[in-house]
């Protein structure tokens, strides 16, 4: 068995060894004496001076778990419904476009800038344009997946305002959902050549007690090129091999009890199994928030979560499969984390 869900899959475009435009050398940029691009060279400018946001970013993977004390009752209630259903629900695992999500700020993006507009491009074919040409913010918007955006410059920060979005998209990955009245400010600097920093505030009072936020960053990928990254089958259909849990003899969960570590992409990574009651729970410690959506512990990390029975040695929580490994003397050694990516064996430590 691979996997409890078949996951989300995204695929990116194939590219032929002849393609040789993916290593094609930007003209008129700053290099070092190498000939490497010079990514801490000052940023460059417009016709207007201010500073030239183009190019070819990435983003880093974003964490944006807000407390739920900053949330309204009903968001968090949605919240820890869609952590049930493993996020399932989540736009981006519906190949719809994910509008605002903090989540999205990561990965690729084309940034195309005019004196009077900026465009933001992404790998999934998704697009946005930010009106830099003096207008106001619309009042009343008429509503849609990325909203409405205006923009303004503070010195060398880009100031953007957006409103006008439906309520068909999730502000985080963790099922934070929102209302039409969200209001979106982020801050873009770009510090040098080859960075820049986006500072995000959320503002929805019908949906937030209060405004929160989070930081992203993103580096220039300079000579190559962006590929597509494609959502063709979404989260309909997953599907689970069996919805039924079977019975577990309570001095056979007893023996699962301990601590399981190792690796998961490329982090360290600890699984902590104890026992409450008659039920198994489980709690992830480190590289929980890689994005892929499984695997992650919604607006409670800090909470264990019930591992599902499936046979007296197969278990599910977080959307994963948890298989204990039990050698010929009956001594539990390992646990494998069953992954769509594929399955991760953790040593028993304790």
């Amino acid at each position: 068995m691979r996997s409890f869900l078949a996951a989300l899959v995204l695929v990116a475009v194939a590219t032929p060894a002849s393609a040789q435009w993916l290593e094609r050398k930007w003209p008129g940029i700053p290099r070092t004496a190498d000939g490497k691009p010079n990514l801490k060279a000052p940023a460059p400018r417009g016709p207007d001076g201010k500073p030239d946001l183009s190019g070819v970013w990435d983003g880093e993977n974003v964490v944006a778990r807000p407390n739920p004390s900053d949330l309204q009752p009903w968001v968090v209630d949605l919240a820890h419904k869609y952590q049930q259903e493993y996020f399932r629900t989540r736009p981006y695992y519906q190949c719809r476009p994910s509008g605002p999500e903090a989540e999205r700020y990561a990965g690729w993006k084309r940034v195309l800038q005019t004196p009077t507009t900026i465009a933001i491009i992404s790998d999934d074919l998704t697009s946005r344009v930010i009106h830099t040409d003096g207008r106001t913010l619309e009042n009343d918007p008429p509503p849609s997946y990325q909203g409405y955006s205006v923009g303004r410059w503070e010195g060398d920060t880009l100031i953007v305002d957006s409103a006008g979005f439906n309520d068909k998209t999730w502000v985080t990955r963790y099922g934070v959902s929102h209302t039409e009245a969200l209001h979106v400010t982020e801050r873009y600097r770009r510090t040098d050549f080859g960075h820049m920093q986006v500072e995000v505030t959320f503002s929805d009072p019908g949906a937030f007690t209060k405004s929160w936020g989070f930081n992203a960053n993103m580096a220039l990928k300079a000579d190559t090129e962006m590929l597509e990254a494609i959502c063709e089958y979404s989260s309909d259909n997953w599907t689970v091999t069996d919805g039924t849990p079977v019975s577990v003899p309570a001095d056979v969960l007893a023996r699962y009890v301990g601590v399981y570590s190792g690796i998961y992409g490329g982090n360290k990574r600890t699984i902590d199994v104890s026992l409450s009651g008659a039920q198994l729970m489980v709690k992830i410690v480190g590289a929980a928030d890689i994005e892929g959506g499984l695997g992650t512990a919604g607006l409670d990390p800090d909470v264990a979560q019930r591992l599902v029975p499936r046979s007296q040695t197969l278990f599910e929580a977080f959307g994963l499969g948890f298989e204990f490994i039990v050698n010929d003397k009956g001594v539990v050694t390992d646990l494998v984390e069953i992954h769509i990516s594929g399955p991760y064996k953790f040593p028993r430590v304790k």
